[in-house]
């Protein structure tokens, strides 16, 4: 499984991917978990399962849809996003790709 982040600048979801991956390795999940900023995006993508943008980038959530329409693309909870809640944000990303 594949988990892209996307924020503005890569770094405040880098926090986020650690936590993220740390919940994956608890529970025996191989995820390949990363962060970038919304401009990298296009190098980051390939192969990935869901993209998942930082609540600061949400408003640009239509136009990473229409740019990558073969991948899901979920805003992160602002909640979630501030506590930097992991297990949360992974279990959601495992939703949407299950549904897919």
């Amino acid at each position: 499984m594949k988990i892209t982040l996307a924020c503005a600048g890569g770094m405040s979801t880098g926090m986020l991917v650690k936590k993220m991956e740390e919940y994956a390795a608890s529970q025996g999940i191989d995820a390949d978990i990363s962060a970038c900023g919304l401009s990298e995006l296009e190098e980051q993508v390939n192969g990935t399962d869901i993209i998942l943008l930082g609540p600061q980038v949400g408003y640009q959530q239509d136009d990473v849809k229409n740019e990558y329409p073969d991948i899901p693309v979920l805003v992160i909870e602002m909640m979630d996003y501030g506590m930097m809640n992991g297990e949360k944000v992974f279990k959601k990303a495992q939703e949407v790709i299950a549904s897919k």
